[in-house]
């Protein structure tokens, strides 16, 4: 979008959102404890320009001076050697990225060339108790929802677009949608509510429901611009200070009107 080039015009409805402190790992041993260790070190992640590690690196940035350039990015396959990137980048000045094409992250790990590693997916020898090789860097279950009460971002990693062809014959297909998907939404959240046959297969689910809205409020995934004005915020942001766009772009400006002037929080 900030080169002008995107074939989609976006709808402010986000079918995926994850906080991203438990997509940071580290090795056993390594001597890391604290975010800020990770100055210096050797820090692994599959593609440096998918939204999950820059989210990642924002955090790591905002919230505990752990820059970008404070780091030696290595990137490498999670499951299978050759990983290529998506689109062609250029580092901003500074920030160091080691491409790996013959061994993978979990080989990294276990010959001790790396020390952390920032991805959307766990890696071979994870273990959730905390105990093997590799653990999470944050593990307080509370540090996300203490990150969403001090800063009010919930991180966003999908929106839904609508092809620009489509939308030029139908204007009015932004504000359609924006009022089905919320439909949509408010149904599934209400039913994650329902303790007479649980919905989805977690036993304590209606007091997580529960202690979803003492954090987040009466909804606790909101569609629309306003609701959401401090993710995006940071969002583009973050975006741009990593070089993935060549300017920072507007939160309106990335959706389109029919969408914003039909659907007021």
């Amino acid at each position: 979008m900030a080169r002008g080039e995107c074939p989609y015009t976006p709808i402010p409805v986000f079918p995926s959102r994850s906080f991203r402190h438990s997509g940071i790992y580290v090795r056993a041993g390594a001597g890391i404890e604290r975010p800020e260790d990770l100055k210096g070190r050797r820090v692994a992640t599959p593609e440096y320009q998918v939204t999950a590690a820059m989210v990642s690196r924002g955090l790591l940035q905002d919230e505990y001076g752990v820059r970008p350039q404070d780091v030696h990015w290595i990137q490498a396959g999670l499951t299978s050697t050759g990983r290529v990137d998506k689109v062609n980048f250029v580092p901003p000045e500074g920030v160091i990225i080691e491409k790996i094409n013959d061994r993978t992250i979990p080989e990294l790990f276990e010959r001790g060339e790396i020390d952390a590693l920032v991805s959307p997916r766990a890696p071979k020898g994870f273990d959730p108790s905390g105990n093997g090789p590799i653990r999470r860097l944050f593990t307080s279950a509370n540090a996300e929802a203490e990150y969403f009460r001090k800063t009010g971002v919930f991180p966003i990693m999908h929106v839904i677009g609508i092809r620009n062809d489509v939308l030029a014959d139908n204007p009015w297909l932004p504000s359609s949608l924006m009022k089905a998907f919320t439909r949509a939404k408010d149904l599934a959240l209400i039913e994650l509510e329902e303790a007479t046959a649980l919905k989805v297969a977690m036993p304590f689910l209606p007091a997580q429901v529960t202690e979803l809205h003492r954090t987040f409020g009466p909804d606790f995934w909101p569609y629309g611009l306003e609701a959401n004005r401090a993710t995006l915020e940071a969002s583009v942001r973050w975006s741009y200070e990593q070089g993935l766009s060549s300017r920072q772009l507007s939160v309106e400006e990335l959706f389109a009107p029919q969408s914003l002037t039909s659907f007021q929080v």
